[in-house]
């Protein structure tokens, strides 16, 4: 086999699309090429990828290799393509066996010791991955956030750790979905102000995006009442 398919997310504000990472081995003078509008740090992810595989084991195939993300036209950026185009590369060359790609969703990026190392926007992702039935395999600090999105999660902290688990060495669990806080406040809550409308209006857009407050005015207008319940 020296074709391979497999499923990973771009980001695309709020939303989250599909790519198509494949992968194909050809006879040649070795090359590894990364197509499909990828910004540095995707074009970068040839030398993180080889370090990798040959960190965990694996061996490099010394042939012409292409990657192509597709839709060639979305705009694609970071690291969350390295384990999918890692695993693509153990495919193509025979080294992980037969595997349904369309069981599962990769995103990851991976240190040259091959270690997953977490990337941002993966609640978007898990979003759109959920509905179609796929597992959702990233690294181990993104993995709360994607079972709390209700996908199928399986977390991972190394590369050989996934391949070993695609082909039923041994087997990684289902990422529970993290318990709830508990945690209370000393603080009060904003249920407890009167009036004040716009100020609690801002000070919950400040705390759901995690923006910057600045609090003015004259003594006795409630700035440090509003502070401490936010």
């Amino acid at each position: 086999m020296t074709h391979a398919l497999l499923y990973s997310r771009a980001p695309l504000g709020i939303q989250a699309r599909e790519v198509r990472v494949e992968t194909h081995l050809a006879p040649g003078l070795p090359a590894f090429t990364i197509v499909g509008m990828g910004d540095t740090a995707v074009r970068e992810s040839r030398d993180r990828v080889r370090s990798a595989l040959v960190n965990s084991g694996f061996e490099f195939p010394q042939r012409r290799i292409t990657v192509s993300l597709a839709p060639a036209d979305l705009p694609k950026d970071g690291g969350r393509f390295d384990l999918p185009i890692a695993l693509g590369i153990l495919l193509a060359s025979g080294q992980l066996g037969k595997l349904d790609s369309n069981q599962y969703e990769f995103i990851g990026e991976l240190a040259l010791n091959g270690a997953l190392s977490p990337v941002p926007g993966m609640l978007p992702c898990a979003l759109a991955c959920q509905p179609t039935g796929r597992t959702l395999i990233v690294p181990r600090d993104n993995a709360d956030e994607a079972a709390l999105a209700g996908a199928s999660t399986v977390a991972g902290d190394q590369l050989a750790q996934v391949a070993a688990h695609l082909v039923g060495q041994s087997p990684l669990p289902l990422h529970d979905h993290p318990a709830p806080d508990t945690t209370t406040y000393e603080g009060g809550c904003l249920s407890e102000i009167r009036g004040q409308a716009a100020a609690k209006r801002v000070l919950e857009i400040a705390a759901a995006g995690g923006h910057s407050l600045l609090l003015s005015g004259p003594p006795g207008a409630g700035k440090s009442m509003l502070a401490s319940r936010l």
